[in-house]
């Protein structure tokens, strides 16, 4: 199991994803035990990454459900092509075939548009990786119907039959916390909480994904981010900016950090006005030299 865990994690990494030991080894359960795994944390850690990453790393097709408030389980599963089944009856007028025959015509698989549950369900060839995002932003009625989905991976399309999946999918779920989720679907699934990560091991991100980043730059750059954290800021800043503002220094050929070249680009870094003003005020009272000197 150890060298399996540390394949995964090979794995991972070779598609520039820096993980840990906690990390491969929930990925793994969820593969070995094909169960859902529910990945939370703060916005911008990398909790989507990782299906991105799983499904690049397997060669397995990945199919993204995107949550949001009033998503309902047609949106989310099927729906059938009117356009289409309305062009086929026009062609159909006068035909001398039985109007059942014609009915049950239109209400087959050719018309019928398949969204991601559905594209999961009956993906063909190697199982895909499905990933659904953001599941705290959909509603209790959406969460009941995706667990039973997720309990069986089958459905019932009242005009085909029944349709279960041949390779059950490896699903990912994350979440924001914007809710709580219910206590079913939790037990439904294995669980990741994602935090902010160390210094070092978001250097070590930084050196991944940004080509060509000075290692001077880097640390400071790092260094700023973890900072920031420790202030009473109202959005703070993720990985996903800390990558943002450290490829934004590099395409203005910024080789040290400086007040000035800070408050020229924070807009890549911090996303909200009240949090702008704190770190400019505290960049004009000096409350920030540790923040613009290198570690060491």
């Amino acid at each position: 199991m150890r060298e399996e865990i540390q394949r995964i994690q090979r794995l991972m990494e070779r598609e520039h994803y820096v993980t840990d030991r906690s990390i491969a080894t929930a990925v793994y359960l969820a593969l070995a035990l094909e169960k859902p795994l529910l990945v939370e944390g703060h916005p911008g850690v990398g909790k989507t990454d990782i299906a991105k990453v799983l499904a690049r790393a397997t060669g397995a097709d990945l199919i993204r459900l995107q949550c949001y408030e009033g998503l309902d389980a047609t949106t989310a599963l099927y729906e059938w092509n009117y356009p289409k089944q309305l062009l086929h009856i026009q062609l159909e007028q006068g035909s001398a075939r039985p109007l059942a025959e014609r009915e049950a015509a239109i209400f087959s698989e050719p018309f019928l548009l398949k969204r991601p549950l559905l594209q999961a369900i009956t993906h063909e060839g190697r199982a895909p990786v499905l990933l659904i995002d953001e599941v705290d932003r959909s509603d209790e009625e959406f969460e009941a119907f995706l667990l039973e989905v997720l309990s069986d991976f089958q459905v019932t399309i009242p005009e085909i039959g029944t349709v279960r999946a041949t390779r059950r999918p490896a699903v990912v779920l994350t979440s924001n916390r914007t809710r709580e989720l219910s206590e079913a679907l939790r037990r439904r699934c294995l669980y990741l909480w994602i935090d902010y990560p160390s210094l070092e091991k978001e250097l070590h991100i930084v050196r991944a994904k940004v080509p060509g980043i000075d290692e001077a730059l880097a640390r400071s750059v790092t260094a700023f981010v973890q900072s920031l954290r420790r202030m009473a800021l109202a959005k703070t800043p993720g990985v996903a900016e800390t990558l943002d503002w450290a490829a934004a220094l590099v395409a203005l050929h910024a080789a040290e950090l400086d007040a000035e070249v800070v408050r020229e680009t924070m807009g890549c870094l911090v996303k909200d006005e009240r949090d702008l003003r704190l770190v400019g005020a505290a960049l004009d009272a000096g409350d920030l030299p540790a923040m613009l000197t290198p570690l060491p």
